[in-house]
């Protein structure tokens, strides 16, 4: 990064050459937890691409901190990018809510209002009642894109706001997401 400096001014080396690192270490690390969900997910074409970009930018980094290994700032900075780049990373992987989950609900209180709601909100689900080591328990199934979870969550609070549930990623499902009513639509069009 000496190119950048130009001349070894006091301001570039205690100033814009910390905000370099902090910043390129978030983008480094931020591509590094995509990458992880990416392999998490199967994705065998995204995964070694964003693997690269993390990988360059690091080798620069870490080579204008080596370079300038006595100044403290560099390296706090990149520390803090470091930890910045985890949150940033998490945040946009949660916005952007790649991929599907399976959502299993089991409730104590009969289910038959949620199941009937859940039905009517289009969710595909499977239900069946079973017995817990406290009692007689419903549980359901879905399998949602993660970008509908906060709303089927939601719809399981406000009908039992003490439904106990679990959230799993899914890696690979056998036929396209649907809802009972899509496939019930597709059934008597004949596909």
């Amino acid at each position: 990064m000496e190119f950048l400096a130009g001349n070894d001014s006091a301001l570039f080396n205690y100033l814009f050459m910390p905000l370099i690192i902090f910043f390129s270490r978030i983008l480094d690390v931020t591509l590094g937890t995509f990458r992880i969900v990416m392999v998490a997910r199967g994705n065998k074409l995204f995964a070694p691409i964003l693997g690269f970009f993390e990988v360059l930018i690091w080798i620069i980094v870490i080579g204008g901190i080596m370079q300038n290994i006595d100044n403290w700032l560099n390296i706090i900075a990149y520390a803090a990018g470091f930890a910045a780049g985890n949150y940033v990373g998490l945040l946009i992987e949660e916005r952007i809510a790649m991929g599907i989950v399976r959502v299993q609900i089991i409730t104590k209180k009969p289910a038959n209002k949620l199941i009937t709601k859940l039905i009517r909100e289009k969710y595909g689900i499977t239900y069946h009642e079973a017995r817990g080591s406290n009692g007689n328990v419903n549980i359901i199934y879905s399998i949602v894109n993660r970008k509908k979870l906060k709303k089927l969550i939601y719809s399981i609070r406000s009908m039992n706001p003490n439904a106990f549930y679990t959230v799993e990623d899914v890696k690979f499902v056998s036929n396209e997401v649907t809802t009972y009513y899509s496939a019930k639509r597709r059934i008597r069009k004949g596909k």
